[in-house]
């Protein structure tokens, strides 16, 4: 589907949040360090993940290691543009980056609701066919899984972008948000617009019920698994561990939630940007806390990381000082 649209706005205005310049300033020392913290806590399990060899060869922590780089994805998708918007007085945005960002920002999005039913599936496979997990868990078939998360993720929202780009916006272009939402950017088309929202909103939930179904299933199973008395294994490290699954999957799907509860009226754009913010910003920064909080692997990995950096300079100077007292 070809893009010819054809506008009498060659920008967008991003309103941001309305306040004080003190509380502005505020804004943007939390989030800019928020935002270094979630880089670095996502660098640290990427390296983990694909430095340590335990790590490496574990579905698990392959998805982990993915997921990981999303989240870092994600939050470089709206948080720097948002940064900037905080630090200058303008929020202006041309009408080619806003769909880009639009684009981008929701296809993350999608990856990520594709990436939470991977992890969910990894672990059902694991409890309840433990056995056959080695089979059924590949190194073949876990890029393929991964590779498909990617692919569906960013295949999702093309059609929607294209629908509502090519619809013709003539009238006021103040978008009442910190980042190219479809929402507003619908609110400021001229009518007609046809059954574009109706199509767009089609699409959004026919990806979020469907990964939530399939979430529930796989966790229903898990659950249903555990509670038997045949399960062969640490009941409790496998309640510990798909405990912490679902608090990224409940902060991840209610803030998502949240979104489509949210009163009508002039109140529905502060709380959407609120809830925006907590799925752009914090849970990108949380889900790594909460996923390797109470993981022993992750932690003895990270350990053996440290003793090595540690451990190599000593040596090299070791050596040097034995060098220098030869000469």
């Amino acid at each position: 589907m070809e893009l010819t649209n054809v506008t009498a706005i060659e920008e967008f205005i991003l309103l941001g949040f309305e306040i004080g310049e003190q509380k502005r300033f505020l804004l943007l020392i939390f989030f800019t360090i928020l935002y270094m913290l979630t880089l670095l806590e996502n660098t640290t399990i990427i390296t983990l993940v694909f430095l340590d060899a335990h790590l490496a060869q574990q579905p698990m922590y392959i998805l982990l290691g993915n997921f990981s780089w999303l989240e870092m994805c994600y939050m470089s998708a709206t948080v720097p543009r948002m940064l900037f918007d905080l630090a200058s007085s303008g929020g202006s945005i041309s009408f080619s980056d806003c769909f880009l960002q639009f684009y981008i920002f929701f296809s993350l999005g999608a990856t990520e609701c594709f990436f939470l039913s991977a992890m969910a599936f990894d672990r059902y496979v694991a409890i309840c066919h433990s056995l056959h997990y080695p089979q059924i868990m590949s190194p073949k078939a876990c890029s393929l899984l991964v590779s498909a998360c990617w692919l569906l993720g960013f295949l999702w929202y093309p059609i929607p972008v294209v629908l509502i780009f090519n619809l013709s916006f003539c009238g006021p272009n103040i978008i009442n948000h910190f980042l190219c939402d479809p929402g507003p950017i619908l609110s400021l088309a001229c009518p007609p617009l046809g059954n574009v929202p109706l199509l767009c909103q089609i699409f959004m939930d026919t990806l979020v019920l469907g990964n939530v179904f399939l979430v529930v299933l796989s966790y229903s199973g898990v659950v249903f698994t555990l509670v038997r008395g045949s399960y062969q294994g640490s009941r409790w490290k496998a309640f510990s561990t798909i405990s912490f699954h679902l608090v990224v999957v409940t902060l991840f799907y209610g803030s998502v939630a949240g979104m489509y509860l949210a009163p009508s009226g002039e109140s529905q754009a502060e709380i959407t940007k609120v809830v925006t913010l907590f799925y752009t910003a914090i849970t990108p920064f949380l889900n790594p806390i909460i996923y390797c909080l109470r993981n022993d692997q992750v932690k003895k990995a990270l350990t053996r990381f440290l003793r090595k950096q540690v451990r190599l300079p000593r040596r090299k100077n070791c050596h040097v000082s034995q060098d220098s007292v030869l000469s």
